[in-house]
């Protein structure tokens, strides 16, 4: 498939430049087509009987392991969710922490994840990285590691700069459990799960699938507390509400899917190019080239797919006239700052577009 047949695939191409993956990815027409079928198929059923539950379940193993698939990890380890904040929802209620524990994570966090580490009640320490460069972002967050330390929970990239967060290392230097918000790696870059203990998916930005849809990674399953158990929780349940656990990460599950949602994130999961990571990269540093001599970079290169920059005026204000001009970017609230997600869909023309809109 050449560049120019994968984005024929994406009917926002036709209108946009559409740089804003980061938030949502742009939907395919094979996406979108899954996802019609299904409701269709769902109706002419009655959404009842053995069969159509059958198909039901059998579409959630084919995505539960083409998700483990594309991170490194079997499939017996991966639950099905609704993004990356239910993954950390997930992780950080089950996993005991209490106050005197500490945990550390960074000053550039999504609040999917910052206001589910607030809520476990444990000390947060903060690592300044944002202003640092991507080679240098370790030091700091090893800084914050006490002998009172339970967890590390940070991006593997970071939302706001573009950082990539050297996850194995990190794991290798304090041998401490490490939960990532994988919601900017996935489908952006290569991941592979690696040594993380939790790795989260939100499936409807750079995987082009439709929301919500998203996926957790557990390495030890038993390890975890199943502190939001759901009816997909269970393989058999007491009057009292006592219950075994299913086997794996599928106690994990967090609730039920809409199937239509399940079967255009099939599709987008089995369309996606070889090529897809090499093309994003240089997409990524073509963006970065057009935009570095007119407007401040906040983070110097990175391996992410993220080029922020400081706006010309007003942030909010800049990014609703880019999308009058057809270009959708997103500002980051509280910074000044707009954001181009830069895909394997992107093109050369969509960056000319977004540096003449400015």
């Amino acid at each position: 498939m050449t560049v120019e047949e994968a984005r024929a695939q994406f009917p926002v191409l036709e209108r946009f430049a559409y740089l804003n993956a980061g938030t949502l990815g742009p939907m395919s027409r094979a996406t979108i087509d899954a996802m019609e079928a299904r409701n269709r198929f769902d109706h002419e059923h009655g959404r009842g009987g053995k069969t159509w539950f059958e198909s039901v379940f059998t579409l959630r193993s084919r995505v539960r392991e083409a998700l483990a698939a594309l991170i490194g990890a079997p499939a017996d380890r991966v639950a099905l969710t609704s993004s990356t904040t239910d993954g950390c929802n997930i992780v950080l209620s089950g996993f005991g922490l209490a106050e005197g524990d500490e945990v550390v994570t960074t000053n550039s966090e999504h609040p999917g994840l910052l206001a589910p580490l607030h809520a476990t009640g444990a000390t947060v320490r903060v690592a300044e990285v944002t202003t640092r460069a991507q080679d240098d972002v370790l030091e700091p967050i090893l800084a914050c590691v006490t002998d009172r330390t339970r967890l590390i929970a940070l991006s593997h990239v970071i939302w706001t700069t573009g950082h990539v967060v050297p996850v194995d290392e990190l794991k290798r230097a304090t041998n401490l459990p490490v939960l990532v918000d994988g919601a900017q790696s996935v489908g952006a870059i290569p991941v592979d799960v690696g040594e993380a203990d939790f790795y989260t998916v939100s499936c409807q930005k750079w995987l082009g699938g439709p929301e919500p849809t998203g996926a957790l990674y557990v390495r030890d399953p038993e390890a975890l507390r199943v502190a939001i158990p759901t009816y997909l929780s269970q393989q058999s349940i007491e009057r009292d509400g006592s219950f075994v656990p299913r086997d794996g990460a599928q106690r994990f599950d967090f609730g039920w899917i809409a199937t239509p949602a399940l079967a255009g994130l099939e599709a987008a999961l089995a369309a996606a190019p070889a090529w897809r990571f090499e093309r994003a990269a240089e997409l990524r540093r073509v963006c970065r080239s057009a935009l570095e001599p007119r407007f401040e970079l906040v983070a110097p290169d990175t391996e992410g797919t993220l080029v922020s920059f400081v706006a010309p005026g007003d942030a909010a204000a800049d990014a609703a006239r880019l999308y009058d001009a057809g270009v959708i970017l997103r500002d980051l609230p509280g910074t000044g700052w707009l954001r181009a997600s830069c895909g394997w869909w992107t093109s050369d023309e969509d960056i000319e577009r977004l540096v003449a809109a400015l």
